[in-house]
């Protein structure tokens, strides 16, 4: 149109155009986005780089100051952007080859001599794999630290209402009643079997070296050039466990180039903890509808043209990040079918969606640290709702009853009937079931046993020849058995079960 001004590029855009996380508020500013953000890889691979280093002198295949000029120099002020490396990594098609000689001109600054022990005998997969399983430590540590958070509210919850009626509801009906202290239960133990596998998976995350196809030769043919003695077979082997100790993660058994076991770990654990979280934002979103009120969040997000708005936005970005995690996992599933000895293609993808899953997970288990220290729960609504149905929400316990008087098939008939009526006409269940028992009585054939003793008041006479029998179910016996309250079976006994549970570690509160 005349007149109007092409927009920005966004290299020409007033300020950083990194991703920070515009379109992702799951994770955005999480400590999980910073560890797993470009800066946060930058600094691992500068680790990784500078502890191989270290191993290798430990080991006297490089010289004590060698190590410590390439850990000044990863650790210092240096000249590594990543936006620079990102672009010069198109080159080798990974950043490490790029930085690497960024490190190495860092290192001859101050050490000409040592700038030849930067990456020696290693390959680009070795020092990234490790870069990876630095920066999957460093965010399990924080999301870890959030489900305990999670694990402890949801405990006080549970506890607080154990013996809180509530309708449970299947199919998205009303079934029998149960408690909000049981489906708290619930919630928390997915957190803590969450918890226990990605704990189960951060111990394990392992160093990678193998080399140019994963035997370390080079690290050998290296020993043997400077004139020492012949590097005997296990070289490999106590190399990769110094190299482990230098960078704290797990020694594994061989180098795992095309051997992807701890990224389809991680990737499960992943998964299964997006899924658990999202099953307590499922719930909280249902039950925060306006028709329902049972719970709110205590902090609610507001809305640009509805000002009475306070929508459950936790439990919104939570539910975002349970349906991707999956799709993520099953890229990282894929990338276990991988070619030769250092795969094409196979290990690039996995990058970008482990880096997303870590990101999501995170933002998940921060938002659901934040969800569960603030809910508010509504006792008041639960029974309002528990009561809206006349009593249908007991017709299994009343079928149970009946089946003892007239056989499990009249009984069954009988409750039909008086739901049916309850439900289509609005009439209580008590004075339905009234009209059902009575219809049954003088419906020849079908009339109902006698009632058992243990229904029947002590003091009430027998009844005169011809007289019409009494109702198999006095008032004040129905009036019990349509009490929700008094019908929730095990829930409390449940609940206490669950909360004995501690998760792995006894010194945790949770």
């Amino acid at each position: 149109m005349p007149g109007r001004e092409a927009p920005l590029a966004a290299a020409e855009l007033p300020y950083d155009t990194a991703d920070m996380g515009l379109l992702a508020p799951s994770w955005a500013g999480s400590e999980v986005a910073d560890a797993t953000g470009d800066a946060g890889y930058l600094c691992a691979l500068l680790d990784a780089e500078a502890a191989l280093t270290r191993a290798q002198a430990a080991l006297g295949l490089a010289p004590e100051r060698a190590a410590a000029a390439v850990t000044a120099a990863a650790a210092g002020p240096h000249r590594h952007d990543p936006r620079t490396l990102a672009l010069r990594a198109r080159a080798a098609g990974n950043p490490v080859v790029p930085l690497v000689a960024d490190l190495t001109a860092a290192v001859a600054d101050r050490d000409a001599e040592a700038a030849a022990y930067v990456h020696r005998g290693a390959t680009s997969q070795d020092i990234l794999d490790t870069a990876t399983m630095l920066v999957c430590a460093r965010a399990l540590d924080t999301v870890l630290a959030d489900l305990t958070r999670t694990a402890e509210a949801l405990r006080r919850t549970a506890a607080e209402h154990r013996d809180t009626p509530m309708a449970g509801r299947t199919l998205t009906q009303h079934a029998v009643p149960t408690t909000f202290g049981l489906k708290a239960a619930g919630w928390r133990s997915l957190v803590l079997d969450a918890r226990e596998r990605l704990a189960s998976v951060r111990g394990a995350l392992p160093v990678q070296l193998g080399g140019a196809a994963g035997t370390l030769a080079a690290f050998h043919a290296y020993a043997e050039a400077e004139g020492g003695p012949v590097p005997a077979p296990g070289l490999g082997g106590r190399l990769l466990a110094r190299y482990a100790a230098e960078t704290g993660l797990a020694e594994p058994a061989l180098p795992w180039h095309t051997l992807r076991t701890p990224v389809a770990d991680l990737a499960g654990a992943l998964a299964f903890t997006a899924g658990a979280l999202g099953k307590l934002a499922a719930d909280v979103l249902t039950l925060s509808r306006t028709e329902l009120g049972e719970l709110s969040e205590g902090s609610g997000g507001g809305s640009s043209a509805m000002p009475h708005k306070a929508n459950p936005v936790r439990a919104t970005l939570i539910a975002a990040a349970a349906r991707q995690v999956p799709g993520l996992a099953a890229v990282l599933y894929g990338s276990l079918a991988a070619e030769d000895e250092r795969p094409a293609g196979a290990w690039h993808a996995e990058w970008q969606p482990l880096r997303e899953a870590l990101r999501l997970v995170g933002g998940a288990a921060r938002d659901a640290a934040e969800l569960t220290a603030e809910l508010r729960v509504h006792p008041h609504r639960m029974r309002q709702n528990l009561d809206a149905t006349g009593g249908l929400v007991v017709t299994e316990r009343l079928v149970a009853v009946l089946t003892a008087l007239t056989g499990r098939d009249e009984a069954r008939r009988i409750m039909d009937t008086a739901a049916r009526r309850t439900a289509q006409e609005g009439i209580e269940l008590a004075a339905a079931l009234h009209d059902a028992l009575e219809a049954a009585r003088r419906d020849e054939g079908r009339a109902p046993a006698a009632a058992p003793e243990d229904l029947t008041p002590p003091d009430t006479p027998a009844p005169s020849p011809g007289t019409p029998a009494a109702s198999p179910l006095p008032a004040a016996r129905l009036r019990q058995l349509l009490d929700p309250t008094d019908y929730l079976g095990s829930a409390g006994a449940f609940v206490d079960r669950a909360l004995a549970r501690t998760g792995n570690d006894p010194q945790e509160p949770v």
